[in-house]
């Protein structure tokens, strides 16, 4: 069986809010294209796995975000090369915010991020909170959950990952949620945000099973387990899930 390799970053210290479960859809959803899942995970002074796939990151603490900023920093320049390689990552909330330039907190201290993404957080006084709807011209309606205090605003090379109907997202000010330069996504919705947007995770995986292989994904094998088709199972979290107030 052709395996993917799937490279969590930080799960110790960057995993709030229910983000593994990003992981977990990722290794269902390829078992039942077809693939092999190798997961793999990386936490600071650990020796680097070779040759991922797809890497995916969490949100954490201000105090997480310090822990791993050094070693994130280290190995800024092979994630830097991945990315140019188009190998496809999502990173969420605190994790997002490093993959740009910088987070400044609300006491004027940056923490240095790695610049993947073009993007700069602020911390304030405010934290957005609540349920969140957004449109994607590629994945459709975009579902979650955003929690942080910190604001983040998009430079010119980066593309917003939706557009803000329901809820705040980046900031306050432009209706923006997550941020998409090269085959990279970053975003603050956390809930995970794999389950509730599976388009998000096929594209995770159609990008790797494309750089990998050169092929395009099948057909989705439900389990025997499953009473309906997933795609039936999944429309009714959907529904269930945007229907939620704020």
């Amino acid at each position: 069986m052709k395996q993917i390799r799937v490279l969590q970053l930080y799960p110790r210290d960057m995993n709030i809010y229910g983000d593994y479960g990003n992981t977990l859809v990722l290794q269902r959803r390829l078992q039942w294209y077809g693939y092999e899942p190798v997961m793999l995970s990386y936490n600071p002074g650990e020796e680097f796995p070779t040759d991922p796939d797809i890497l995916i990151g969490g949100g954490g603490q201000d105090s997480g975000q310090d822990r791993i900023q050094a070693d994130l920093l280290g190995i800024g320049e092979r994630l830097h090369a991945l990315a140019e390689q188009q190998v496809p990552m999502l990173m969420i909330c605190g994790l997002y915010q490093l993959f740009g330039h910088f987070f400044e907190t609300r006491a004027g201290r940056r923490i240095q991020g790695i610049g993947i993404l073009d993007v700069e957080t602020y911390g304030t006084d405010k934290r957005l909170i609540g349920n969140v709807v957004a449109e994607s011209d590629e994945f459709g309606t975009v579902i979650g959950y955003e929690n942080h205090s910190g604001q983040t605003y998009l430079g010119d090379d980066a593309a917003p990952l939706a557009a803000v109907t329901t809820g705040e997202g980046n900031n306050q000010r432009d209706a923006h949620e997550g941020a998409r330069q090269h085959n990279v996504l970053g975003s603050y919705l956390h809930g995970s945000l794999l389950p509730k947007n599976p388009a998000i995770a096929d594209f995770l995986i159609s990008t790797a099973v494309q750089q990998k292989f050169g092929e395009q994904l099948g057909e989705l094998a439900s389990p025997a387990s499953s009473p309906l088709p997933l795609q039936a199972l999944t429309e009714r979290a959907r529904q269930t899930a945007s229907s939620r107030p704020r």
